[in-house]
């Protein structure tokens, strides 16, 4: 069942999938119509999962899920990984690849392999202040209040 991003709890758990590049604004009113559609039938042995989502920066898709109805189960989260390897598929992007980094170069966004965050950072191109997305976040309100962070204060210090 869909509900709106901003009524799921904070203890939602979250899922975000970040893209190597943006979504041009015809891709995603695609995306938005697909993710919709998608969450509207999710379901959990049956049971409907009470989800949300909402596109950040054009690039980041995040998943809520309020799991006080009913959690995701081993399938249901296979049906969703399923779903965005099709969007992957799609529109040519990477959305599951976890040894990447995104984070912000003035209002820009920027997309680099792991090797290559810890080169800049070596280089000192990036600071313990540059903002970086933590998408290890667990929970709604751990991705409102630490999803967008200084480099010092996430996982990513330790290359700094």
């Amino acid at each position: 069942m869909l509900v709106d991003f901003q009524s799921l709890p904070d203890t939602a758990r979250i899922w975000i999938y970040q893209s190597n590049r943006s979504f041009s604004a015809e891709e995603l009113v695609e995306v938005e119509q697909a993710l919709s559609g998608f969450l509207t039938e999710w379901t959990a042995h049956g049971s409907a999962l009470h989800a949300g989502f909402e596109i950040k920066y054009k690039r980041f898709i995040i998943i809520g899920l309020d799991q006080s109805n009913a959690s995701a189960s081993g399938c249901s989260i296979d049906a969703s990984v399923h779903f965005i390897q099709t969007l992957e598929q799609k529109y040519g992007v990477e959305l599951l690849d976890r040894m990447n980094v995104s984070f912000k170069q003035g209002e820009f966004v920027a997309y680099k392999s792991l090797k290559d965050f810890k080169k800049m950072a070596k280089d000192k191109a990036i600071s313990k202040n540059t903002t970086v997305f933590n998408n290890l976040v667990a929970n709604k309100l751990e991705y409102l209040e630490h999803w967008e962070i200084p480099a010092g204060e996430s996982w990513h210090s330790r290359f700094l």
